[in-house]
């Protein structure tokens, strides 16, 4: 039950966005082309970080949702907590362990990035569009794990999260939420 008893018991960020449209349209709207818009990575791989962020984060409301996102854009099933668990040993190319390092290091210990950090992930081919695009995919699903931990959000079943990455996938970020079009 979310802290705020106004809102639904299965509320989530959709709830608190439709609360205060003149913020968080914006918000939508940002989200839709940093996870859909132009980029290097693709939408599965994009997903992918922010389900890493969650996991690492053990944000349970993002994580499930958000790896499901990922799965529903091709991403292997398992990955995410593969990488949870061990980059190391996570089944992914060489190339991506810097990106995986560097996102854990600015989700769980920002003040610790450093030079080398950027320096590794641009050492494996990666170049300035990737690298910003990492930063602001993780910031983005750093600033929504603390909205659903702030508002006390329950994580949905893994079935209904499935559901929901499929149609997120289909219709984006904005047309999950009808009310923040302009």
């Amino acid at each position: 039950m979310p802290y705020d008893k106004a809102m639904p018991e299965d509320a989530g960020p959709g709830e608190v966005f439709s609360s205060y449209p003149e913020i968080y349209s914006h918000w939508t709207q940002m989200g839709e082309q940093l996870i859909n818009g132009p980029s290097p990575l693709t939408p599965g791989e994009r997903e992918l970080i922010q389900a890493y962020v969650a996991g690492i984060a053990n944000i349970q409301y993002s994580l499930i949702a958000h790896a499901e996102a990922a799965y529903a854009r091709g991403i292997e099933r398992g990955l995410v907590d593969a990488l949870i668990k061990d980059i190391e040993t996570a089944p992914i190319e060489a190339r991506w362990k810097p990106i995986f390092y560097f996102v854990k290091k600015l989700t769980l210990d920002p003040a610790s990035v450093q030079d080398q950090d950027a320096e590794e992930i641009f050492s494996e081919g990666w170049d300035q569009r990737v690298f910003h695009d990492v930063i602001a995919v993780t910031a983005r699903m750093n600033f929504m794990c603390r909205i659903v931990e702030g508002y006390g959000f329950t994580p949905k079943t893994p079935e209904a999260a499935r559901e929901q990455a499929e149609h997120r996938a289909k219709v984006g970020y904005v047309d999950l939420y009808p009310n923040m079009k302009k």
